[in-house]
């Protein structure tokens, strides 16, 4: 593999390239086409306008842009000013707006940034978090900046092309910091799986977050090392509607579509065939499946309830990777779909063996490493473990941050041994990856250590449950004898109020005949009420963190006045925001 230049010199060489580039759907469905000729012409613009603002080489500049053409330009236009972009995510829910404050906040002042590009709508939700955190240029708006004159910057491999959050399942995000070498690197090796026959030609689509690092650097900087084209739909209309994230892939013939597990549970179960009219997806070669735990009954309900529609048996191809190693580890083999093998749950739980059991938990293997990659596990004293043993999952690779942002001993914790620590846990099996969860998240029961996800995977299974909506938590009641098990599950939107009354007693059931632990608590929750992170992973302990405190509770009865109150609430907010428009 070539030595990879620079995410700018990548730029300019797709300039050339007037056939392919970013495709934006909206909610009409209706596209916007910038081929990368454009894409690079407007990110020379935007380097101007923001050296003319001050933007000096080397300085963090906070982008907080939802999915459209004002994110690359503000993205490319920081890189060839020879500054250093930070995606933020932008507020999604306006019920927890005390949360965003504080998180954003925080971030803004973890990588000390100059400028904050933001559209309006963030900027007049940002304001006094923005004021506290004083970045030297304030909060602009890239649109509004005075045209100035480009002035080309040396940038090279070493230097940092990206400062990304990590997902803070267990603990608040940290700033990982990726140089320009790492972040090309991992296109490359990303584009060097992606068919590309006589039958169809390479095309990405996607609607995940390009905050995050499964849609930044695995759908966008891949299309842009290639060139290729890359279809996006902005996340909040996926989640709103589904059927636009097929219908997409059919009408623009996509080849590769990445999503976590719970995009293709939700899916398979609110699409509807009448939203589906003449779609087609044969086109669709490589489903990745990662960022979270995979689930096979969710891989298992996708293909047969899309097969009608041309969706591929062997298409769904999950993987395993991490913000700290931009983005993928592992990958499994391309057009053989999941590989899913029992393990027994005793052996698993008690020694930490896998052991081969027909009755066993089902797990999807991750595949093998990238090339360049080394996977070690690890027990508590950091001894290598043989294949089949359980442990902390450590990593080597040539796509590895340089560390965490001006965190150097934080840095050092991480890279322990000359091994970055990956805090998954997990085993090998026949040279691939198995995961059983997240070191912090285990379960652990009557002095045994359980997985977090198959209790989730039986609360799911009731109906009634949310897909993607049940954490599991133990911990140690005040006074208590041993750890309990605590199960918050949310149910679904629109469920009947004699299922939803019946819901925690029959997860509560579905969990002991699954697994044989009984939740000593199952709190029924309204559907996003769980915490997430802001790619959507469940943050367990602080979900328990919550309820300890008072505030993670099961709903009050809706009355007529509470609702009453809501909607003019509702109504005043929305007056205030067209308003201010």
């Amino acid at each position: 593999m070539n030595a990879p230049l620079t995410v700018n010199d990548r730029l300019e060489r797709a300039a050339s390239s007037a056939d392919t580039g970013l495709r934006f759907i909206d909610r009409h469905e209706e596209a916007l086409w910038l081929p990368w000729t454009e894409i690079a012409a407007r990110a020379c613009r935007a380097a101007g306008a923001l050296q003319g603002a001050g933007v000096e080489p080397g300085d963090r500049v906070a982008l907080i842009e939802p999915t459209g053409p004002a994110f690359f330009d503000g993205f490319f236009g920081i890189l060839l000013a020879g500054a250093v972009p930070v995606p933020t995510y932008p507020p999604v829910r306006l019920g927890r707006l005390d949360e965003y404050h504080r998180r954003t906040g925080g971030m803004l002042a973890d990588v000390r940034a100059r400028l904050v590009l933001a559209d309006r709508r963030v900027r007049r939700i940002l304001g006094e978090t923005v004021a506290r955190a004083r970045p030297a240029l304030g909060c602009r708006i890239l649109a509004d900046l005075a045209p100035h004159p480009w002035r080309r910057v040396p940038v090279g491999p070493d230097d940092l092309a990206l400062v990304q959050f990590s997902s803070g399942t267990t603990m608040e995000p940290k700033p990982v910091a990726l140089t320009h070498q790492a972040v090309m690197t991992q296109a490359v090796l990303l584009n060097g799986f992606w068919p590309d026959d006589g039958e169809v030609r390479h095309s990405g689509l996607s609607w995940l977050p390009l905050y995050h690092d499964m849609g930044l650097i695995g759908c966008a900087m891949a299309a842009l090392e290639r060139p290729a084209t890359l279809t996006l739909l902005p996340p909040e209309l996926f989640v709103s509607r589904p059927a636009l994230w097929l219908r997409a892939i059919s009408r623009y013939r996509a080849s590769v579509s990445p999503a976590p597990n719970f995009a293709y549970a939700l899916a398979a179960a609110k699409i509807q065939d009448e939203e589906l009219d003449g779609v087609d997806l044969s086109c669709w070669r490589v489903a990745l499946n990662g960022a979270e735990t995979v689930v096979p009954s969710t891989c298992r309900a996708f293909e047969r309830r899309f097969s009608k529609f041309g969706f591929a048996a062997g298409a769904m191809t999950p993987v395993y990777g991490m913000s700290e190693a931009a983005l993928a580890v592992t990958f499994s083999g391309i057009g053989r779909g999941p590989v899913v093998r029992r393990f027994e749950r005793e052996a698993l739980a008690r020694e930490g063996r896998a052991v081969p059991g027909d009755d066993g938990i089902e797990i999807v293997s991750l595949g093998q490493p990238l090339p360049g990659f080394a996977l070690q596990v690890v027990n508590e004293r950091g001894d290598a473990l043989p294949e089949g043993r359980e442990g902390v999952v450590r990593i080597q690779g040539p796509t590895l941050m340089r560390g965490y942002l001006d965190r150097p001993a934080l840095t050092a914790r991480a890279f322990a041994g000359g091994w970055l620590d990956s805090g998954d846990r997990g085993f090998l099996w026949a040279g691939e990856l198995y995961l059983t969860g997240r070191d912090k998240d285990m379960l652990l029961l009557r002095g045994r250590n359980h997985a977090p996800q198959e209790v989730e995977q039986a609360a799911e299974s009731v109906p009634g449950a949310r897909a993607g909506g049940a954490a599991a938590v133990s911990y140690l009641p005040e006074g208590g004898e041993g750890e309990v098990l605590v199960l918050f599950v949310e149910s679904a939107r629109g469920v009947a109020s004699d299922v939803r009354r019946q819901l925690g007693k029959a997860c509560g059931e579905a969990v002991i005949a699954r697994t044989g632990l009984s939740p000593a608590q199952v709190i029924v929750l309204e559907p996003g009420t769980l915490p997430r992170t802001s790619s959507g992973k469940l943050r367990r302990q602080e979900a328990l963190a919550r309820h300890l405190a008072g505030e993670l509770r099961p709903p009050e009865p809706v009355s007529w006045p509470r609702m009453l109150r809501a909607m003019a609430r509702s109504r005043r907010a929305f007056t205030r925001s067209r308003a201010a428009e």
